[in-house]
């Protein structure tokens, strides 16, 4: 079901995932989702967790031991932004898809976000040894690294700058990096 509500995403966008439309999609009645999994919000968190695992695995593959931190903490910018730019149609659902205000997140999906920034803690933890800051950096990181996918993938950066995202991704983390 995961992956049919990505290929849904990925032809038609966020429009074209719903229950009924998933549900024909795989040959079930969309009770028998409701049933087995939950609501839209459920199938969201599982295609995000699922893209989560996904960038986690992106992201530990662009690391390499033999360099410093600040060249992997680079090479994880580079990651990033070319998995987003990769698949923009599902990496959009974590950002775009907003859940029932106040519902909290299972703790399945937290530790599968947790999962995703792990690489990112231990290129940090080297240069941050402080592990609170640390934390904060990642996030600060995350953000503005997001910031610049989403204005790529929706063609708004050309609107404020010539220069790549890969480019504007090295320099932010350079220059954070001090």
């Amino acid at each position: 079901m995961t992956e049919t509500a990505e290929g849904l995403l990925r032809a038609e966008g966020l429009r074209g995932l719903g229950m009924r439309r998933l549900a024909g999609a795989i040959g079930y009645a969309p009770n028998s989702i409701y049933n087995a999994v939950g609501d839209l919000d459920q199938v969201v968190l599982r295609v995000n967790a699922r893209t989560f695992g996904r960038l986690r695995d992106t992201l530990v593959a662009a690391t390499r031991p033999e360099v410093s931190a600040r060249d992997n903490a680079l090479a994880l910018a580079d990651a990033y932004l070319a998995f987003v730019a990769e698949d923009p149609a599902v990496w959009s659902l974590v950002s775009e898809y907003t859940t029932v205000p106040g519902a909290a997140f299972p703790d399945w999906y937290a530790e599968a976000l947790s999962e995703a920034i792990r690489p990112v803690d231990a290129v940090l933890a080297p240069l941050i040894p402080e592990a609170e800051e640390r934390r904060q950096a990642v996030a600060a990181l995350w953000a503005a690294l997001h910031g610049l996918a989403a204005l790529s993938t929706s063609r708004k950066l050309a609107m404020l700058t010539a220069e790549s995202p890969r480019a504007l991704g090295r320099m932010l983390v350079g220059r954070f990096l001090g």
